[in-house]
């Protein structure tokens, strides 16, 4: 009997000592979800929906680590340079994964080497605003008014090469026109410029634009979905209006620094998509503006590389600079 009860604790010890040490115990402490954006951003709010949850499917708190600045590269940076033990995770947007290692002379990470896919979160459209004063009320009004008055009208942006930049030019590309960009720090000195007629269109996510549409201070001309968003099902998309293929999603998305277990990876996938998934973070999440999504790492990743491949050749053709 003993010698069967020392066999059998030999072999238990073996085979705990045969497992990763990371699967031993993990998580044995509160999670931290960087989001390199601030408190209030679309990006922290959307993630705070998901903290929660998360921590309670893997019994352990789930901490929002709002670390701002740069567009988001900083959080993203600080994410992409942690320690791989399965205990840091970022909640970010596309910029800092596509269109910063494009246009970031300085930047001190690689997306692609040094973050590793989880889950894609959400996606949403961007939606193409015009200062009522334009008297633009569909899309083709605004191209044969911006004809018109060939650099004569101003857009704003949060920025060179963000999405809202990058979407105006390949629509100006994909429609020949000629207007003004003029960058500003964030979507409410954007809209405040319209407001105020320093500038007459922009395009920027839902979330902002609607209220002031609403409100019928601004115009709402269109959606960059393929389809109609299920979130704005009312406003047309560019695709409807005659641009076949005209696409130019905002999405969130979860990622882990490189080198983080894969079975830890695949666990917090796994997770996160039922999370997302669920009736109620799915409704909460189409509340922000946004479809919820929820797909395995490998689409994810797929997905960064086509939105980098597109976006480069709109950069290049644009002769969007680094900054």
């Amino acid at each position: 009997m003993q010698r069967r009860l020392f066999l059998h604790t030999t072999a238990a010890a073996a085979t705990t000592l045969a497992l990763p040490s990371f699967a031993q115990a993990w998580p044995s402490r509160p999670i931290k979800l960087v989001v390199p954006f601030p408190p209030g951003s679309s990006p922290d709010i959307i993630g705070r929906l998901l903290a929660e949850p998360l921590g309670h499917a893997l019994g352990q708190t789930v901490i929002v680590d709002n670390k701002p600045g740069a567009g988001g590269n900083v959080g993203t940076g600080a994410v992409a340079k942690a320690d791989p033990d399965g205990y840091t995770f970022l909640f970010t947007i596309q910029g800092p994964l596509v269109t910063a290692p494009l246009l970031s002379a300085n930047l001190n990470y690689d997306p692609q080497k040094d973050l590793a896919p989880v889950t894609l979160v959400a996606t949403s459209p961007n939606v193409l605003v015009v200062d009522p004063k334009l008297g633009a009320n569909t899309l083709a009004d605004f191209v044969r008014i911006a004809k018109e008055r060939r650099g004569q009208l101003n857009y704003g942006s949060v920025g060179n090469g963000s999405a809202a930049h990058l979407a105006m030019e390949l629509f100006k590309a994909r429609a020949g026109l000629d207007i003004v960009h003029v960058p500003y720090q964030g979507f409410p000195q954007v809209v405040n410029a319209i407001l105020a007629g320093q500038v007459q269109a922009g395009f920027m996510v839902p979330g902002i634009a609607m209220g002031q549409v609403r409100a019928g201070k601004l115009k709402a001309l269109g959606v960059t979905t393929l389809g109609r968003s299920g979130s704005l099902p009312d406003l047309p998309s560019f695709v409807e209006q005659g641009y076949a293929d005209f696409e130019a999603i905002s999405w969130q998305a979860v990622l882990a620094p490189a080198g983080t277990p894969k079975p830890i990876i695949e666990r917090v996938s796994r997770e996160l998509i039922r999370i997302i998934k669920s009736d109620d973070v799915r409704g909460k999440i189409l509340g922000q503006y946004f479809s919820a999504a929820g797909t395995a790492p490998e689409a994810l990743a797929g997905l960064m590389k086509s939105e980098r491949e597109r976006w480069a050749k709109v950069i290049k053709a644009a002769g969007v600079k680094p900054e």
